[in-house]
């Protein structure tokens, strides 16, 4: 699938199957709400309304179920008819998989989502998430020709006529952001190491006319970024700082958003097991959906100043490396005595999100990382880990989980009662945790926001994605979806604003009103 070009139209042309294979796919409820009419012009003549009526009747998804139309260039598949209320509406992860195992082959093909308006973006995303960019399997670097899968939405319920253009366009950017941050997740560090992450984000940068900011090497130990050297000092590629900013006039706030990109993580002299260490080239992750969705969103125009942060290092081994016991004195100032080479990302995230609040003034700062095992125990496979200083804003990642795919739950937010874990005898803190059966993802979330300081009257929102950044051997480009939606408000386009959780139209509280007068910085628009 890494050479499938990837279309969104307001309507596919009508085509018999066997000229181009198709899938129809959506709720049962919502697929017997369509009329033969808006879907014969894809199966007929070898798919007559009767047949297409009997497949109806023979579904009964549990949670899905799929009905083949004719041989196999034409099905219909079923999502769950109801999910619980951790859960996206829009069913993204068993969509995922009903077009990786229902989708007819072919060279030219068609996948008909019938679904209500509110789940169109989230759709779409998890649409993307079937085709992923990278591979270097020899039969597939053979095959020259773009394979073509054109997606066409019905849609019920309210607002259910045709896709406007804008948000085709949209759905278009959103795919695209998913698919880029898969594709570096998915690429190894051989190929995909801090000089090639940083082409990556030039080029990105190139796209949307912005020049990045570059600390790299010495340059970051000169400046005080003792975490981001720290980490990567030991590696044949130095680690680096870079920031693509997008600064409109008419900006009333600043947001910046932090991503983890270690290239590599063996654990330094900490070093992981034969069994834990593989896969490791992802932990990237953060980083990569930064830039995905900072593509996007730039794409789709955004009306306040935005800056990705991208923390890029290896992790590596070597007479250079961080050594346990060394002390390192991070940008905040503070001293850390590293107790653990392997509890790396937290270091680097911590340069970078002090950078954003004392050198770019940020008024929101939200950091993305793959930063601990225990967050796929903490809020499983699917579900991101979420911390917070801010009530309403843990709400409102949860609900930017549900309408755009990327599901997160909240962890627990008490550094009265965790921090004191990080106790040092001879510097500020420890790098990890004295009780590993201790919230250790919150924990590691409250060693980043400490060096903010707990008291920082920003909002600061950590997004741990360890788990949800793949699915068995392959990336999902988690965390675009997610950044879309919960910054839609801010955005120009419509869609993006239909599916944020914040802004104007969301119902406040008494006291959250309170909060907003008396602090711009509690408001995202």
């Amino acid at each position: 699938m890494a050479n499938v070009l990837l279309e969104f139209k307001a309507s596919a042309a009508d085509s018999e199957p066997k000229n181009r294979p198709v899938l129809i796919v959506g709720q049962l409820a919502n697929l017997q709400q369509i009329n033969w009419t808006q879907v014969k012009g894809k199966l007929q003549p070898v798919v007559t309304k009767e047949i297409w009526q009997a497949a109806l009747a023979s579904l009964n998804p549990n949670p899905t179920d799929s009905c083949p139309l004719y041989l196999s260039f034409a099905a219909v598949a079923a999502l769950p008819s109801r999910v619980s209320r951790h859960n996206s509406p829009s069913s993204a992860h068993f969509l995922t998989r009903l077009v990786r195992t229902c989708l007819p082959a072919g060279n030219n093909r068609c996948i008909v989502m019938v679904c209500e308006h509110s789940d169109v973006f989230a759709s779409a995303c998890a649409i993307a998430r079937a085709f992923p960019l990278f591979t270097r399997r020899s039969a597939s670097s053979r095959r020259t020709e773009k394979k073509h899968v054109t997606v066409e939405f019905v849609t019920v319920g309210q607002d259910n006529g045709p896709l406007e253009v804008s948000t085709l366009e949209c759905l278009a950017n959103a795919a695209d952001g998913v698919r880029l941050a898969a594709r570096i997740v998915d690429t190894p560090c051989s190929e995909m190491n801090t000089d090639d992450f940083l082409k990556e984000i030039k080029a990105v940068g190139s796209e949307l006319g912005i020049t990045p900011t570059i600390i790299r090497g010495e340059e970051l130990k000169q400046k005080g970024f003792g975490g981001i050297y720290g980490v990567g000092k030991a590696a044949q590629h130095p680690p680096a700082l870079a920031v693509l900013s997008h600064t409109p006039s008419g900006a009333t706030q600043t947001i910046a958003w932090v991503g983890k990109g270690i290239v590599y993580d063996t654990g330094g002299l900490s070093i992981k097991g034969k069994t834990t260490m593989p896969g490791m080239k992802r932990d990237c992750g953060g980083a990569a959906a930064v830039l995905g969705a900072f593509k996007a969103t730039v794409k789709q125009g955004f009306k306040d100043n935005l800056h990705a942060i991208f923390c890029l290092a290896e992790n590596s081994v070597g007479p250079a490396a961080t050594r346990p016991d060394d002390i390192h004195t991070l940008y905040s100032g503070k001293t850390v005595e590293i107790n653990n080479t392997d509890a790396e990302g937290r270091l680097v995230l911590s340069d970078g999100v002090v950078y954003a609040s004392k050198d770019l003034s940020a008024d929101i700062i939200l950091d993305m990382a793959t930063l601990t095992g225990a967050q796929g125990i903490s809020t499983g496979k699917y579900h991101a880990a979420v911390m917070t200083n801010s009530e309403q804003w843990e709400a409102a990642c949860v609900r930017a989980g549900r309408s755009s795919g990327d599901l997160a739950h909240p962890l627990v937010y008490c550094p009265e009662l965790h921090f004191s874990e990080f106790t040092s005898a001879v510097a500020d803190m420890k790098n990890s945790v004295a009780d590993r059966e201790n919230a250790q993802s919150s924990c590691a979330g409250l060693f980043i926001g400490s060096h903010l300081g707990f008291d920082w009257p920003g909002i600061w929102v950590h997004v741990d994605i360890a788990s949800p950044v793949h699915a068995g051997e392959r990336a999902t480009g988690f965390g675009v979806a997610m950044l879309l939606a919960l910054f839609g408000q801010a955005s120009e386009d419509a869609l993006l604003n239909s599916v944020s959780p914040l802004g104007a139209t969301t119902a406040k509280t008494a006291s959250e009103d309170q909060m907003e007068r008396d602090c711009k910085r509690r408001r995202l628009v």
